[in-house]
């Protein structure tokens, strides 16, 4: 169940054009790393050190069931994914598409403008509170996070904040690249996903998603103990 967003209106947002950068190439000869299985990670959360001071809803008229649990180097949460379309307004993330649509985002670009949750992979968290203050676990605007769904592992940063007790959200983009209904009237999943954002992180700048894949690729493998 998607909520007005609980950060102020950013009036004048310009659209970005719908491009993205080149993936840099590997040189001839320099062998890939095998990429971290969305199993291998789901391994890393199977055991929950409770870091919240009690338990989120799903939705606002659910059980407050979801725990956020902390390693050395990550917390975690398993929940839904419900569409976040907040921030620049696009074709598909506008007042027409989305009911609870605001053309702001609790953590900005590096321009002062707010994210595009149609490009950028994002997640949700709530904010800082009585449940669970993400700053004292090294979340923040910006950590790098990677997000499980089935077979899919695909990485993002902390872009927004959402209601005070309630997880489980993340913009258009990264529902779409897991393979989720993007649409933010009807769209996300019930049940399934796994959201590990990394402590001390942070993309520089927010919005450079070439950035959060990197250093996600590298935390991942640290995550599951890939040392070598």
């Amino acid at each position: 169940m998607r909520f007005p967003s609980l950060v102020p209106v950013v009036a004048g947002a310009a659209l970005l054009a719908p491009t993205s950068p080149p993936a840099a190439a590997v040189p001839h000869g320099v062998p890939r790393e095998v990429p971290v299985t969305a199993a291998e990670l789901r391994a890393g959360t199977r055991d929950c050190a409770q870091i919240s001071h009690g338990r989120y809803r799903e939705d606002a008229d659910g059980p407050a069931k979801v725990r956020v649990c902390g390693t050395h180097d990550a917390v975690f949460w398993k929940a839904d994914l419900d569409i976040d379309c907040d921030g620049l307004p696009g074709a598909r993330c506008n007042r027409r598409t989305d009911p609870y649509f605001s053309p702001a985002t609790a953590f900005p670009q590096s321009d002062g403008r707010p994210l595009d949750a149609e490009r950028l992979p994002y997640i949700v968290i709530p904010p800082a509170g009585a449940l669970w203050d993400h700053r004292a676990h090294g979340v923040r605007g910006g950590s790098v996070a990677a997000v499980l769904y089935r077979d899919r592992v695909r990485y993002a940063v902390v872009g927004d904040t959402g209601p005070r007790d309630i997880i489980g959200e993340a913009s258009y983009a990264t529902a779409r690249a897991l393979g989720i209904d993007p649409d933010p009237s009807v769209g996300g999943v019930p049940s399934g996903v796994t959201y590990i954002v990394f402590r001390d992180t942070r993309a520089r700048p927010i919005e450079d998603h070439d950035d959060a894949v990197a250093q996600g690729e590298e935390l991942a493998r640290q995550f599951v103990g890939r040392t070598g």
